[in-house]
């Protein structure tokens, strides 16, 4: 499956404390900041609909804003239920000041 590098955003709009939301194609893409490195998943929590970049940033996860589930935002990996499963990420890069995402087509 080919990855396209989709432009998502400026780097100026993420900060440790408030990602970016982004959409590619049918895809709702969640760009956060830890540790001055960017990391792009997955926005949509798997258990009910809600927006992760919408949710509580603890340190290297972030919380779903309706019923508590984490995820790491580095791995993508379910920390606390009820999520459900995994998150897939994406790999980013920023050039230009404009940051990147690869999305499968």
């Amino acid at each position: 499956m080919a990855s396209q590098w989709h432009d998502v955003g400026s780097s100026d709009d993420v900060s440790d404390d408030m990602p970016l939301t982004a959409k590619v194609g049918d895809r709702e893409i969640g760009v956060f900041l830890y540790q001055s490195k960017y990391y792009a998943m997955e926005d949509v929590c798997p258990h009910a609909y809600a927006l992760l970049s919408q949710g509580f940033m603890m340190g290297e996860e972030v919380e779903c804003p309706l019923h508590g589930a984490r995820f790491s935002i580095t791995s993508g990996k379910c920390t606390q239920e009820p999520g459900g499963r995994d998150l897939r990420t994406f790999p980013v890069k920023v050039e230009g000041g404009r940051v990147l995402v690869e999305v499968p087509a």
